[in-house]
């Protein structure tokens, strides 16, 4: 965790001073969570969680004092409609949205912002940079590749990056921004969550399943 305060703090000495951190880490394992190795679980944390908790709290204290600024952790919707196949990507997802939250209840009124930008699928090489397993349980292949093929199809037609980008430029110019947004297309970024937060648990599984094809 050393090497990331070395960079923050390069990179401060060399900037002056910082108006906005974009957390925006990624990367991924396609598992049966029933085999997820721990030290799989425990890089996608490092790299999606603990990393991005130490970098915003460089720039909290940074920011705090200057008496400004904002902070953009990139979550996922993936944290409220889970990937299957995806748990140690969707926790982690989960648990950086939990921290976020967190933090905007403690700081209240203060002039830092911080913003939980949670997108839905966005057209990336994402998953090209995807770990999968090789040969975990004969119970899991079909689902598994129902479920992959659903995955890649929907990042294919889904919008590109620039969405993304605009809104992290939109955020950047306004005051008082919101604390948390979903991007995507209407049905997964709107729609869909609204519609989930109000299932029950049972039917929420049952519609994930169904989507899936599994």
């Amino acid at each position: 965790m050393g090497h990331i305060e070395e960079a923050f703090n390069a990179a401060l000495t060399e900037a002056g001073y910082f108006d906005v951190l974009i957390n925006n880490a990624g990367a991924g394992h396609f598992d049966p969570a029933e085999f997820l190795p721990m030290e799989t679980i425990a890089s996608q944390f490092q790299i999606l969680v603990f990393g991005q908790i130490q970098l915003m709290q460089l720039a909290l204290r940074h920011m705090q004092a200057r008496g400004e600024g904002l902070i953009i952790n990139v979550t996922s919707l993936a944290s409220r409609l889970p990937v299957p196949f995806m748990g140690a990507y969707n926790s982690a997802k989960a648990a950086l949205a939990a921290f976020t939250m967190s933090i905007q209840l403690e700081l209240g009124e203060a002039r830092v912002q911080i913003v939980d930008l949670q997108p839905a699928n966005i057209c990336t090489e994402f998953n090209q940079g995807v770990i999968h397993s090789a040969g975990t349980d004969s119970r899991y292949d079909a689902k598994i590749a129902k479920t992959w093929e659903i995955v890649e199809r929907t990042m294919k037609n889904a919008p590109g990056p620039d969405l993304v980008a605009r809104h992290v430029l939109k955020l950047m110019n306004i005051k008082g921004p919101p604390p948390r947004i979903t991007v995507g297309n209407v049905f997964e970024s709107k729609i869909a969550p609204l519609i989930f937060r109000f299932l029950p648990q049972r039917v929420r599984l049952w519609g994930l399943k169904r989507y899936y094809d599994i």
